[in-house]
């Protein structure tokens, strides 16, 4: 009998989780070409009410040591930005199983790569927070997540980035015996995806799988391994390559 109420309360706890909104972004990391201003972003809702989100922006600047910084974009939601990326809406309303999109837009200093830390973050939406919606609306929103056991509204972080407007690629190699290295000598990321470290004669016993972003200037490489083998592709832009490594 404790085992029963014990799995009835976990579905009653699942049921009340999966009540309200639920978005959905699609991928994490998004890239504005060198020919392009303006991309537009996805929000999905597989929830069962209505999702009110809102869009923050930080810029990430990076220290010469590798830290970084997130900073707040100066007037980021308003049409007098001038150097930056803006999003357009910066609210958006999207319905139980829809979905809408906002444009981001970037005007500014293209000479080198920039980095944005891009947030939807639902809430619930009050008179301050520009939703075009009522008084009575909002109070409604409101009552039918108290009515639905909702308490945390999960949202997401993604990062963009906004490639120099002369998008340049060199990326070197230096494959030895024991070590394999990268580096990147152009003026934009390139992206080592599905990253793969296996046993060679198995292909099985692989590591977790990984993803890595190789910034201008710097270098990615890892140690080989006698009987491990390594793939991952290779993305420059739109060019991609699958590289395969015996250690």
């Amino acid at each position: 009998m404790k085992h029963l109420v014990a799995w009835v309360g976990f579905l009653l706890f699942c049921s009340m989780a999966q009540a309200g909104p639920q978005i959905g972004v699609g991928v994490v990391y998004d890239y504005l070409d060198g020919d392009k201003s303006t991309y537009m972003k996805r929000v999905f809702n597989g929830g069962t009410s209505t999702a009110f989100v809102k869009v923050n922006i930080l810029e990430i600047v990076y220290n010469e040591d590798g830290s970084y910084q997130e900073l707040p974009l100066e007037n980021q939601a308003g049409a007098t930005s001038k150097d930056g990326l803006m999003a357009s809406p910066a609210r958006l309303i999207v319905p139980a199983n829809g979905m809408q999109g906002t444009r981001l837009l970037f005007m500014g200093n293209r000479e080198k790569e920039r980095y944005f830390r891009v947030r939807f973050v639902p809430v619930v939406p009050e008179a301050e927070d520009e939703f075009a919606v009522s008084a009575e609306e909002r109070e409604a929103y409101k009552k039918e997540r108290v009515a639905a056991g909702v308490k945390v509204l999960a949202g997401y972080g993604t990062v963009f980035f906004v490639r120099p407007k002369n998008t340049r690629f060199e990326t070197v190699i230096d494959d030895s015996a024991n070590r394999y290295l990268m580096r990147n000598n152009g003026n934009s990321v390139v992206v080592i995806d599905e990253f793969k470290d296996c046993d060679a004669k198995t292909d099985s016993d692989c590591r977790p799988t990984t993803k890595h972003h190789v910034m201008a200037g710097r270098t990615f490489s890892f140690d080989k391994e006698a009987g491990r083998e390594y793939r991952f592709t290779l993305i420059e832009g739109s060019k991609s390559q699958a590289v395969e490594i015996k250690g």
